[in-house]
């Protein structure tokens, strides 16, 4: 597949035009498959602000109920939960915004990638109608897709199209490193890893999940989801695209002790593969992983899903067969509300969002009964681009869809009894 082909794909996700199609039969089934627990799911509101398609949205942690989002637009709208309309909105450029991301030191500054370009504006010193940001970073040369600031604010990271990774020294505001020569294409996402302050995990168009050594530039461990024996052992009604990495998420510092050191994977074939981060990267096993998918295969398949593999490492395998999503899985996220971290909510070209009780399934990576993991389900009528958490206990998941309408939405994790699976559907 062509640099050209992988960029239509990429855009492709943010258009109306569906790239997977599923016949009645796979819709009854999935319907079947899905069971367990269920919270209540409730659309509570439609953000309006933006003139053009929503790609990203972040919510406050500091502040509840704040919450920002980005559009194709090159808008950034800021919302209040309290009040009914949007608060204000920052017109930073003329080129449609990727992503956003909080300085995770003082969330009155914000970073903003458009184009090739990453802004930092600090909130509280803007003008009226005067957007001048306090700093300007032009390292990338290609489409950046995500920004991420780490958990001291001292190093920022971008990747874009050309597979590269930019890490930017907040302090001395200045490249620090570039990371290249790992991916063949497409860079998508990127984390940093809060527990190993000079590492950073990137996934990408190439189905690479990457861990790299920032300080000296050099990747550490490589999973390549597109190799035949990491794609075995699938569900055979399990989407069919490529193992494309849309979408990484680790925990947050406060999260850790509840979740672990994992690593949350969105796929392209509508997998997510939860991964513990630690026993991958100290399997003594070459640096390109090729391991096959016995004890790293769905965890509906029997005693070995979620357990060590042969190499010491720990997968979990959430796919169709489990109630999963069966298109691309665009973006993944961390509950904020309640008990943080107790959830996993996913959201897909399938125009689903799933939230999934990790609480049930980590603690000892033995599955035990698979109809416990997904706890809820809601239709949209649109693909999701992106989503986030909020710690409100109303308003507190925010979704943005291929439409100019952010919406948000309630989980009541209090409402976790009945035995069969609730599906909601926004009005």
């Amino acid at each position: 597949m062509s640099m050209a082909d992988l960029t239509a794909l990429k855009n492709n996700r943010r258009s109306h035009r569906p790239l997977e199609k599923q016949t009645e039969e796979e819709r009854n089934r999935r319907g079947k498959v899905e069971g367990g627990g269920a919270s209540q799911m409730t659309e509570t509101r439609r953000l309006r602000g933006h003139k053009a398609t929503a790609t990203c949205c972040i919510a406050s942690r500091d502040r509840p109920g704040l919450v920002a989002s980005s559009a194709e637009d090159g808008c950034v709208c800021w919302f209040d939960m309290r009040c009914k309309d949007v608060k204000f909105v920052m017109d930073v450029s003329n080129e449609p915004i990727s992503s956003l991301c909080f300085n995770s030191g003082n969330e009155n500054i914000i970073y903003v990638s458009a184009g090739n370009e990453v802004k930092c504006f600090d909130v509280h010193m803007l003008a009226d109608n005067s957007w001048k940001p306090l700093e300007s970073y032009n390292y990338n040369k290609e489409e950046i897709n995500q920004v991420t600031c780490n958990s001291k604010s001292s190093f920022l990271a971008a990747a874009d199209d050309g597979g590269e990774i930019k890490i930017i020294d907040l302090r001395q505001k200045r490249i620090s490193k570039t990371l290249r020569s790992g991916h063949t294409s497409i860079c998508s996402s990127v984390q940093f890893i809060p527990w190993r302050p000079w590492e950073v995990i990137t996934g990408g168009l190439d189905s690479k999940l990457i861990t790299w050594d920032f300080s000296k530039g050099r990747p550490l461990k490589i999973v390549d989801f597109g190799l035949p024996d990491m794609r075995s052992g699938s569900d055979a009604g399990q989407c069919l695209n490529p193992a494309f990495v849309h979408s990484i998420k680790v925990p947050d510092v406060d999260m850790l002790d509840k979740l672990g050191k994992i690593c949350v994977v969105a796929r392209g074939d509508g997998v997510i593969d939860v991964i513990d981060m630690e026993s991958e990267l100290t399997a003594t096993k070459p640096k390109i992983s090729t391991k096959s998918r016995k004890g790293t295969q769905s965890a509906s398949k029997g005693n070995d899903g979620g357990v060590p593999d042969e190499n010491g490492t720990k997968w979990l395998h959430l796919d169709y067969s489990l109630g999963g999503h069966t298109a691309a899985v665009s973006c993944v996220a961390f509950s904020l509300f309640g008990e943080r971290g107790r959830f996993l909510v996913s959201g897909g070209n399938d125009k689903l969002v799933k939230v999934w009780d990790c609480s049930k399934c980590l603690d000892s990576w033995q599955i035990g009964n698979n109809n416990e993991l997904l706890h809820l389900n809601l239709n949209l009528s649109k693909k999701v681009n992106w989503l986030c958490t909020t710690p409100s206990e109303s308003d507190n998941l925010v979704i943005c869809d291929t439409t100019k309408v952010v919406k948000t939405s309630a989980i009541n994790q209090d409402s976790l009894a009945p035995p069969a699976l609730q599906q909601a559907t926004p009005r």
